[in-house]
């Protein structure tokens, strides 16, 4: 039996605004600006979110142009739009610049990038199960088991 790809992201309070964003043995910053209230040493979790995509998107963009030998020069910039309520990220606009990419493969490229995985978890998004544990459940978990 295969079982389905997982991963662990832990995000670990750093002070005021800023968490540590332990991934793999990898570390990222978040924070909020000065005029939020924050110290602005690392992005927003919105901007990481935003970045998140544009990232995948271009990845799947130089696998693209990879397999098909041409070259990988590819840029995406992302640019995008906040809705107060709720507060959401309400509008992500993607540029991608593929100076190699000729004009006859545009739609199958456009097909191919479209369907990244941060983009498929937009258009169908995961189940997201929220368990808060407190030190008083901690602990009686903890004696119980």
């Amino acid at each position: 039996m295969i079982d389905k790809p997982s991963g662990t992201v832990r995000v670990v309070w750093y002070g005021g605004d800023r968490f540590d964003i332990k991934i793999r043995d990898h570390r990222v910053r978040a924070d909020q600006p000065t005029d939020a209230g924050g110290s602005d040493t690392g992005p927003t979790p919105v901007e990481l979110f935003v970045a998140g995509l544009a990232a995948c998107t271009a990845h799947y963009a130089r696998r693209y142009l990879h397999r098909r030998d041409l070259p990988m020069g590819v840029t995406v910039t992302a640019r995008y739009e906040m809705d107060p309520r709720p507060a959401r990220v309400a509008r992500v606009e993607l540029v991608v610049k593929a100076p190699g990419l000729p004009e006859n493969l545009r739609d199958s490229f456009t097909a191919v990038i479209e369907h990244c995985t941060v983009h498929n978890s937009l258009r169908v998004p995961p189940r997201v199960d929220f368990r808060v544990v407190t030190a008083e459940s901690a602990a009686q978990n903890a004696t119980a088991g």
